[in-house]
């Protein structure tokens, strides 16, 4: 839906101002219409694109359940556009009307988990919403700050960048403010608290937040939205406002279109000062206009010898490789091992960053070192490879011998590699969502007249995938029988 074609009121329908809304299927009611009535009873409303995304946010299927239970809600909202008010009457409703409630509010920076806490505790001191508030009950000790209920209900607050909500059980609702800064770490941290959610709906999870920028640890964020937008779910709310993306940064009559607050409730000197204070277009356009970079689809690879590669059964030698990539601004980087496996095939797999943790990449590249010594001293690779463009900005120290640099053009060999194994069925993988991501956008495209991946997408794991079958085929020697072993047992 293109908004900037549609006839707005001066209280528009969440309908006419989303950009992207696409609805868990089943939904038969919602619960909304009686949290709404606590709020309005407590002194608090909602404009109508506001009541429209809590109905679909807490919509609900004919068994009584959540119908984004299982997906969670996810919001890409503007900056001053009411994401936070809008929430936090969401959370207050939900104590109110189910006693025993139990949810948790999480941003990625103390500061703006305090800025929230200070807002929240504004809206129950009304004089309406103040008699439902347990004596005592706001707690306002960093790291403890929480809004406790008479019934028992409880709101608690923490920023993730200092742990918290690990540890959690039984919570009802997840609310990931900030969520473009959203690290798996944090999903596998407090996640499972949903899991044994008491509330007769089940659990849910909200994430909320604008574009991520290059830097921000934003793959779980952007990958909620891909797998919307690609029709891939039918158990997720996903909700998006944004300016044209051709439009100038500057045309106010993009304002309404990005923000249906405006200017209703956001005033236009409100938005002028925050343009005076984001005088950057790109931060600009994702933080105030909502706008999302472009993700190309890929065509490296086909999709379905991709999928056929996914490994069952296999039989893995002693036989591995290294391959280690950061990307150009150092934001982010991946080891990846290839395995040579009895039938001559590789195996690949992608290292995690941390022992024991499902989670496979890490932002910035000071933990790459660390890591990298530790699978080498354990596993004794025939050699590890590195593109001589970032080999430098990861300081690996290994020896010499150990260390194989490959320059542009040997590493557009690595490329071909990866592709002709994979095109002939001798490639295995296990199914790794980083790597499977990177390999369904990537792209080719010809430089100085080699054939190489454009690196405008994110493929930082499967640049080291294809250094890591590059330093397999030429270190590892030919297939010998070995002993069958498991990688990571």
């Amino acid at each position: 839906m293109t908004s900037s074609t549609l006839t707005r009121s001066d209280d528009p329908k969440l309908s006419e101002v989303a950009r992207h809304l696409i609805i868990p299927g089943g939904i038969t009611t919602s619960l909304f219409p009686r949290i709404y009535r606590r709020l309005q009873d407590a002194g608090l409303s909602l404009d109508q694109w506001q009541r429209g995304l809590g109905t679909v946010s807490l919509g609900c299927r004919a068994d009584g359940k959540f119908a984004a239970t299982v997906g969670g809600n996810t919001w890409s909202i503007c900056r001053q556009t009411g994401k936070t008010y809008t929430a936090g009457a969401l959370a207050i409703g939900l104590c109110l009307e189910l006693p025993g409630f139990r949810a948790v509010w999480t941003s990625h920076h103390n500061r703006t988990t305090t800025n929230t806490f200070r807002s929240m505790q504004a809206l129950v001191r009304r004089r309406k919403l103040e008699p439902h508030i347990a004596p005592n009950g706001i707690r306002t000790a960093n790291g403890e700050q929480e809004i406790r209920f008479v019934n028992g209900s409880i709101i608690m607050f923490g920023a993730r960048e200092q742990g918290f909500g690990r540890g959690m059980d039984a919570v009802d609702a997840l609310f990931f403010d900030e969520a473009q800064i959203l690290s798996l770490r944090a999903l596998e941290d407090m996640v499972p608290a949903a899991n044994a959610a008491r509330n007769p709906h089940g659990g849910l999870v909200f994430f909320m937040g604008t574009p991520p920028r290059p830097i921000d640890d934003g793959e779980a964020f952007t990958a909620k939205r891909r797998k919307a937008i690609d029709g891939h779910t039918s158990d997720a709310l996903y909700v998006e406002f944004s300016a044209d993306p051709d439009s100038d940064p500057d045309d106010q009559s993009q304002w309404p279109i990005m923000n249906p607050s405006h200017p209703r409730r956001t005033p236009i000197e409100a938005m002028l000062r925050m343009r005076e204070n984001i005088p950057d277009d790109d931060s600009w356009n994702r933080e105030a206009r909502g706008i999302w970079p472009e993700i190309c689809d890929g065509d490296a690879f086909d999709p379905e010898l991709w999928s056929d590669a996914l490994a069952g059964d296999v039989e893995q030698t002693e036989t591995v490789a290294f391959g280690v990539h950061t990307n150009i601004d150092r934001s982010k980087s991946a080891i990846v091992a290839a395995i040579r496996l009895q039938d001559g095939g590789i195996l690949l797999d992608v290292v995690p960053a941390e022992e024991g943790q499902h989670f496979t990449s890490m932002r910035g590249t000071a933990w790459i070192g660390p890591r990298l010594g530790q699978v080498v001293e354990r596993w004794s690779p025939v050699a590890v490879a590195a593109h001589t463009r970032t080999a430098g900005a990861m300081e690996l120290d290994l020896d010499d011998d150990l260390l194989d640099v490959l320059s542009s053009v040997r590493l557009a060999d690595a490329y071909a590699q990866f592709s002709d194994y994979l095109t002939e069925s001798k490639m295995k993988h296990l199914g790794n969502e980083d790597l499977t991501a990177a390999v369904m956008v990537a792209r080719w495209k010809v430089r100085a007249d080699l054939r190489v991946l454009d690196w405008k997408n994110e493929i930082t794991v499967l640049i080291a995938a294809c250094l890591a079958v590059n330093a397999l085929i030429t270190h590892g020697g030919e297939p010998e029988e070995a002993e069958v072993w498991g990688f990571y047992s």
